[in-house]
């Protein structure tokens, strides 16, 4: 009996019929990008000797310290909204720094790790814990208002932003930024 396939073709088909396992939801990917993102963002920060934690390539700018307290500010911040988890006590150091007016303090390379390392343990508990219901809600201050999600979102591209800044000011003083792994 002649069939319309040849039968080199049964086990393709058999092969398109079975489903493929289920994706990665939303909130996996972001656990997983999340955590990749501060442990290069770590790296980041390990990479500039301490002694040149203040360097700024000009006046305008923050400090390479500052940008790495600024990153874990912010990243807390907006990981404590999108998760209603409470905001962790920030370091003294850290806190005097966020406080500040113009011209803030600098930023030590021991004070600005363990905070980043504080930060992203804290983003990391944080967007693990979320619901698929809290990724959809709207958090925050009426001006601000987002979806988890939108908070989450928007912060790991703020970390992108102002470590490709620290990747730059690492070039500028004759530092090889580390590779980034996905």
């Amino acid at each position: 009996m002649k069939t319309k396939y040849p039968v080199c073709f049964a086990p393709l088909l058999l092969a398109v019929s079975i489903p493929a396992p289920a994706q990665s939801s939303v909130k996996d990917a972001l656990v997983k990008h999340w955590k990749t993102s501060g442990d290069f963002t770590i790296a980041v920060a390990e990479a500039m000797p301490a002694e040149d934690y203040n360097f700024r390539p000009n006046p305008e700018e923050m400090s390479f310290g500052q940008v790495m307290a600024h990153i874990g500010v912010a990243d807390e911040g907006a990981c404590a909204v999108a998760s209603g988890l409470a905001h962790p006590e920030m370091p003294a150091k850290i806190s005097e720094w966020a406080k500040a007016k113009a011209p803030k303090p600098e930023v030590s390379k021991d004070d600005a790790v363990a905070f980043l390392k504080e930060s992203f343990d804290f983003c990391n508990k944080a967007v693990a814990a979320m619901t698929p219901e809290r990724l959809d809600s709207i958090e925050g201050p009426p001006a601000r208002n987002m979806t988890g999600f939108e908070w989450l979102w928007a912060y790991f591209t703020h970390t992108a932003h102002h470590r490709g800044q620290a990747e730059v000011y690492l070039r500028v003083k004759g530092i090889k930024p580390p590779d980034y792994e996905f």
